[in-house]
């Protein structure tokens, strides 16, 4: 072959960078698909965005076999146990990958079954913004998460023993000073319904 004058006999590298640029390169998704994101999910394995281009298009649904797990759409309370538990079947290194605005942050539904924001139980990686957001924004995503293995990838997963606080946004009342707050002004202890009486 022509190539094997350009090309060299040895090659040097650390055993670090060439574990992350073989991990970023083989993603094997696990979909945690519940709503209309699912489908948009469904549109990146097709051949008009091609997330093969990617080495990610082999969507696996044993979660001993991923090591990204997708969560595209709104998640219940009954679903935590679950998508819990998937999570923890999943062999390290994993990663995940919040999809729409349902996922990341209960969307329009705020109400007290669905979950707001599902890295209240699960660490979260990437955020995906959107109702439903693009196939280029998962593609995005997944680009994304590509460098973030490339920059703290080891061959032994160092960078997952640190994985053991909260990683998440705060909550914003956290966030505000004590003399930023507002309080409602009134007193509610005494308030009271008004009761019409039914004829």
């Amino acid at each position: 072959m022509a190539l094997s004058g350009l090309l060299p006999d040895v090659l040097v590298t650390r055993l670090d960078h060439l574990a992350s640029l073989l991990r970023k390169h083989s993603l094997w998704p696990m979909p945690f698909a519940t709503a209309c994101c699912g489908i948009e999910l469904m549109a990146t394995a097709s051949s008009r965005y091609d997330i093969a281009r990617f080495g990610s298009e082999a969507m696996r649904f044993s979660p001993r076999q991923c090591d990204v797990m997708i969560v595209a759409g709104r998640i219940v309370m009954k679903m935590v146990p679950v998508m819990q538990r998937i999570w923890q079947q999943m062999p390290e290194p994993k990663w995940c990958i919040s999809m729409g605005a349902c996922a990341s942050s209960g969307g329009v539904f705020d109400t007290y079954a669905t979950v707001q924001g599902i890295d209240r139980f699960i660490p979260v990686d990437v955020y995906i913004p959107g109702c439903p957001p693009r196939p280029e924004q998962l593609i995005r995503a997944i680009l994304d998460l590509q460098e973030k293995i490339q920059k703290t990838g080891t061959i032994d997963g160092r960078e997952f023993a640190q994985r053991d606080v909260y990683e998440g946004p705060t909550a914003l009342a956290r966030e505000l000073a004590v003399e930023k707050t507002i309080v409602a002004p009134g007193d509610y202890t005494t308030a009271t319904r008004w009761r019409v009486p039914l004829n």
